[in-house]
């Protein structure tokens, strides 16, 4: 059985996958790895710890959601050998506003909270939002402390590994988000330049795709993992 790891989206705490836990069915072994919701770390030290935690003893696909996809591109740019495929989600490889990037300065001085939690939900869910997924947003943000976003949402303003995708040998899934209010169409099309065997598979959701749409999602996932274990 091929182990999904999953690198989670900005909150890093791991805890909004029961959706596609529960549609993958036990077909992968889906492993989420999380991030220090105390510490102040970017993509670099963040970086160390997945490759730290990553299988040594068994091939794995790596799945990097949204933030993630920056430290997935990266750690698959360095060509792992247990490492089979790559999957992408509603993410990006450099900084998808870059008009954006001065204001990263300007992050220490902003209030302790980032967004209040409705704005947050109209970007993240927009019509596709429910209780339930709120309450589990809602319960995943107040895990981490608001230096650790901070450094998080720097990460994201700073970040460009466009370079590393022409190292990556792995077959290649992007699942892109239709109406995705945070992440922009370009940010695939800019990935889609280096790898252009890339596959993408596209859905009528929002950012929080693996959480609106785990069913289809699983679907493609095990399709693709199938496909290039033949």
């Amino acid at each position: 059985m091929t182990t999904l790891v999953l690198l989670p989206g900005m909150d890093g705490t791991g805890t909004l996958y029961g959706p596609l836990h529960t549609a993958l069915d036990g077909k992968s072994k889906l492993l989420v790895l999380t991030y220090p919701a105390d510490q102040a770390l970017g993509y670099a030290e963040l970086e160390e710890l997945v490759q730290a935690q990553l299988p040594t003893d068994e091939d794995y696909i790596l799945l990097g959601e949204s933030f993630s996809g920056p430290i997935a591109i990266s750690i698959a740019a360095t060509q792992p050998v247990r490492l089979k495929a790559l999957i992408l989600c509603a993410t990006f490889a450099s900084n998808p506003y870059p008009w954006l990037a001065a204001s990263r300065y300007a992050l220490p001085y902003l209030p302790t909270r980032l967004a209040p939690l409705s704005v947050l939900s109209h970007l993240l869910l927009g019509r596709f939002s429910s209780k339930e997924l709120g309450a589990q947003l809602a319960d995943a943000l107040a895990q981490v402390k608001p230096a650790s976003l901070k450094a998080r949402l720097h990460a994201v303003l700073s970040c460009d590994v466009r370079e590393k995708l022409k190292a990556i040998q792995v077959p290649v899934l992007y699942l892109q988000a239709t109406r995705d209010r945070l992440v922009p169409v370009s940010a695939h099309a800019d990935i889609h330049r280096q790898l252009y065997e890339m596959e993408t598979c596209k859905y009528d959701a929002p950012h929080f795709l693996l959480q609106t749409k785990a069913d289809e999602v699983a679907r493609d996932i095990w399709r693709f993992i199938s496909k290039n274990e033949a």
